[in-house]
């Protein structure tokens, strides 16, 4: 007959110690407790424990600083790690250090127990320690939330920092999803490496192609030069690939056949390039819905889609938002050399809202807010009135793409309807899309408070094409002044 396992539990809150010793009990395993570094210590030194479970903070042992002696004593031990401190930096360094699981307080009990079987069912695995002598994650990477929601997305970057498995982050505009790709690359295997980002939405579907494979000098028509892609540049590092699901079919045949194959061909050129590139994509569009339409490779999903991570928006998540509210607010202070803080009746204001645009739209929105208003203490008046105009500023932006066609239409009829009989005068086509290009362009600026390489991305033109149009245009480039959008609008 088996033993029960035995469990060593370590915290210095006693009440959480009784909660354990009661749950694991249950399950029929064999529990010691302690509130002491030094008694964990000595248990373990001694040979006693199946498994530990301990705080990160005690008055005697911080949990993590001793994992790598607990290893070096007992590398087959498994640890789980408990903490109040719940960012992604706790996560992070328990994996480093080869902790088994990171469990952030307060815990569910089931869940608990469950990675209790796991570990001691699962075999060990060597895991790769890294030197943690880089800045903060929060400082580099503002992962910020201690929400249930944020904490499933750190436990899942510090499970796979020892992997090249390739993941596919969904989740929609403004989550955050190249923050966590960021994270993956930082805090990886490949971390010495480049990290490279490609937007397929931003570049214009005939040069994808040559955008990630590269091409050489008469490739194509204005191929003057020769050109390596964003695999070469990404050699030994991390391709991020964003908004996958905007990538032609044409261009997701020959990514499928890199990735199979590990080697490709620069457009126009002979030889063929090794790759070693680690692949994160991500996207905001239903990928399988994609699929059905016939507008993505199922077999390319499946091979991207090793590790699925999915960001939650921002309404599903509100308890962060006074944290997240506190970090912007902490870079504007010093950035502009102010003490700006918001009041209770503020912040409840802000997590009552539903934030569309999530948590790129929340920082715009403090950075404006922090613009408009001299005030010291922003109040729950002032949060109010400017989110009453951003409601009316994002109901105006909800036009179904199916109903601009007939909106036009209906324009063009008004039109060629007030000339009656008469035509009207030559060039009405290019007076027309002048008329349509110009407030086009105007309101897509206004709608991404300014940042052209958005707005190059929602019309669907190059960077450099839109930088054009806005010199020719004489369009001002707004940068989150909505007051003064609406009434140049």
């Amino acid at each position: 007959m088996v033993s029960p396992a035995n469990i060593l539990i370590a915290d210095d809150d006693r009440s959480i110690r009784v909660v354990l010793e009661k749950a694991l009990s249950r399950s029929g395993y064999i529990v010691r407790t302690t509130g002491s570094g030094a008694a964990l210590c000595k248990w373990i030194e001694d040979g006693d424990g199946d498994l530990v479970i301990t705080d990160v903070i005690m008055p005697d042992l911080n949990g993590l600083d001793f994992i790598p002696r607990l290893k070096n004593l007992r590398p087959d031990l498994k640890v789980i790690v408990m903490s109040a401190q719940t960012n992604i930096l706790t996560a992070i360094k328990a994996a480093e250090r080869g902790a088994f699981e990171y469990l952030p307080k307060p815990f569910d009990l089931n869940e608990l127990c469950s990675i209790v079987e796991r570990a001691l069912t699962k075999t060990s695995v060597d895991i790769q320690v890294h030197n943690m002598d880089r800045k903060s994650i929060e400082e580099t990477l503002p992962l910020i939330g201690s929400s249930p929601a944020m904490q499933d997305i750190y436990r899942t970057v510090a499970r796979l920092m020892t992997t090249n498995l390739t993941v596919v982050i969904t989740g929609e505009s403004g989550t955050g999803k190249e923050l966590v790709a960021k994270a993956l690359h930082e805090y990886g295997k490949r971390k010495d490496g480049p990290f490279v980002a490609l937007n397929m939405a931003a570049i214009p579907r005939d040069l994808i192609e040559s955008e990630l494979f590269g091409h050489k000098k008469g490739a194509f028509t204005g191929a003057i030069s020769s050109e390596i892609g964003r695999f070469e540049q990404a050699q030994h590092g991390t391709l991020f690939l964003d908004e996958i699901g905007d990538m032609p079919l044409d261009a997701q045949t020959r990514l499928l056949r890199v990735l199979q194959e590990g080697e490709y061909r620069p457009l126009g050129g002979k030889d063929i390039i090794k790759t070693d590139v680690r692949i994160i994509a991500a996207t905001h569009r239903d990928l399988k819905g994609l699929i059905e339409k016939g507008q993505f490779r199922e077999d390319l999903y499946y091979r991207l889609n090793v590790i699925p991570v999915h960001m939650p928006a921002l309404r599903e998540r509100r308890s962060d938002i006074p944290e997240l509210v506190r970090h912007f607010l902490s870079g504007l202070n010093l950035e502009e050399n102010n003490s700006k803080s918001f009041d209770m009746d503020a912040m409840k204001s802000l997590q009552n809202y539903n934030w569309p645009g999530n948590v790129r739209e929340l920082e715009n929105f403090i950075q404006r807010i922090c613009v408009l208003y001299t005030d010291d203490t922003i109040t729950g008046t002032i949060i109010n009135l400017e989110l009453d105009q951003e409601k009316i500023f994002n109901k105006s932006l909800v036009i179904e793409d199916e109903n601009i066609g007939s909106a036009v239409e209906n324009y063009l009829s008004r039109f060629f309807d007030a000339h009656d009989a008469l035509l009207p005068n030559p060039g009405l086509y290019n007076r027309l899309l002048k008329e349509f290009e110009e407030p086009l362009i105007r309101l897509s600026l206004v709608a991404t408070k300014g940042n052209q390489i958005k707005t190059a991305q929602i019309l669907g033109i190059n960077r450099n094409t839109l930088r054009k149009k806005i010199k020719k245009l004489d369009i001002d480039i707004i940068r989150g002044k909505k007051r003064d959008a609406f009434n140049k609008i």
